[in-house]
């Protein structure tokens, strides 16, 4: 693997380090399937949103090449430049536009992503997985973090193996087996964080 002194700070793992663990293995694997296999950044998983824009910042001022990743947590256009988002809760972020390639959002969270990949999702909690409540004909970015997360556990409470839906046990799990392709197509977002990490080369996939 090609050594990079990129570092991409994303939300998540909570406060355990076997979900940190977990959460760097997804990531990483999602950005591999992307495209981005020997020209990976470094994960750092930051557990909330908060450590992850400390960290990413302190990196930044450091003059190091580092990428931010959280969950928007609430509805956001598509045209709106992500650091004039971030500024309406960090401070930190006001007047700097220049950070806005660097700095990435999950709309309104990456539960949002699994809907890009149904098939996927499905695969993996059947059997008992009943697709039918989850949300349909909508774009998975106009879905809020409240209904992704009833929907997930809804379609998922008659699974016979995996359970029903659970943050910590399920979601970095999913996020590894997710086509990066189907995300990118589903969600401007995601596709302007994958296209940003390649330097605008447009998005190539391996199959599942």
């Amino acid at each position: 693997m090609v050594k990079t002194d990129r570092k991409l700070f994303v939300e998540g793992g909570g406060d355990s380090e076997s979900l940190h663990t977990e959460c760097r293995k997804g990531f990483r694997t999602f950005l591999e399937r992307a495209g981005l296999k020997g020209k990976m950044p470094r994960i750092v998983s930051c557990g909330g949103r908060r450590q992850a824009v400390d960290k990413f910042l302190h990196s930044i001022n450091m003059g190091e090449d580092a990428f931010l990743l959280i969950d928007s947590e609430g509805k956001v256009s598509e045209e709106l430049i992500s650091t004039e988002f971030l500024s309406q809760e960090f401070k930190e972020f006001e007047g700097k536009q220049g950070l806005s390639d660097k700095c990435h959002l999950m709309v309104e969270c990456m539960e949002a992503w699994f809907l890009a990949d149904t098939e996927a999702l499905g695969k993996y909690f059947n059997p008992g997985f009943d697709q039918n409540k989850l949300p349909k004909h909508q774009s998975i970015e106009s879905i809020s973090k409240e209904n992704l997360y009833k929907s997930l556990k809804e379609c998922t409470k008659l699974t016979k193996t995996k359970g029903e839906y659970s943050k910590g046990q399920h979601s970095f799990k999913i996020l590894a087996l997710i086509n990066p392709q189907l995300v990118s197509e589903a969600s401007p977002w995601a596709k302007k964080f994958i296209d940003s990490l390649k330097g605008g080369v447009a998005i190539q996939t391996q199959g599942r």
